[in-house]
């Protein structure tokens, strides 16, 4: 764990983890709040790279925190649009079929991060989340581990049920350009 979420978490005894988000190894390592990786897990980040700017479809860098949690108790798979669960339950593609798949779909749960670095991720322009940048469920299962996201930190449909699980809001998640 890092020294800026080890400070984040000193002044919040209610919390019991934080994420470290590495863009460069794809990946997100759980902590407890001593600093001792519970787990890893293979993300997607952004196809486009590390960008805080509105419009540019990167994944910001730097300290968030989880300001909402979407889709408790929701069936894995559940597509969302708008914050919205639709009631349809998505095709989750382990292996790469023939054409990738139009769009960038949220399934099964929403970890919905607020940048908490003025000038960084928070702010006109640069708002994570204002620009809507969640942890969630991906119909793309086969593309986790590398760089594919539209901005947003994509996971498998189970791993991200067993972090939404664990985690409140006020988590800190950290993006490590």
């Amino acid at each position: 764990m890092n020294d800026v979420l080890t400070k984040y978490l000193r002044d919040k005894p209610e919390l019991s983890y934080a994420l470290l988000v590495s863009v460069v190894e794809q990946n997100c390592d759980l902590f407890d709040r001593d600093g001792k990786l519970l787990r890893s897990y293979a993300v997607s980040t952004a196809q486009r790279g590390v960008s805080s700017q509105e419009g540019s479809f990167g994944t910001p860098s730097g300290l968030h925190r989880i300001r909402e949690r979407i889709g408790a108790d929701m069936p894995l798979g559940m597509c969302f649009k708008g914050r919205q669960a639709t009631g349809e339950i998505a095709c989750i593609e382990n292996q790469a079929p023939p054409c990738r798949t139009e769009g960038d779909f949220i399934l099964s749960r929403i970890m919905w991060l607020e940048g908490l670095e003025p000038g960084i991720n928070q702010g006109q322009g640069i708002d994570s989340h204002e620009r809507y940048i969640y942890i969630h469920g991906t119909n793309e299962e086969y593309l986790i581990g590398q760089a594919a996201s539209h901005g947003c930190i994509r996971m498998r449909n189970h791993d991200v049920i067993e972090l939404f699980d664990l985690l409140l809001c006020g988590t800190p998640v950290y993006i490590q350009a």
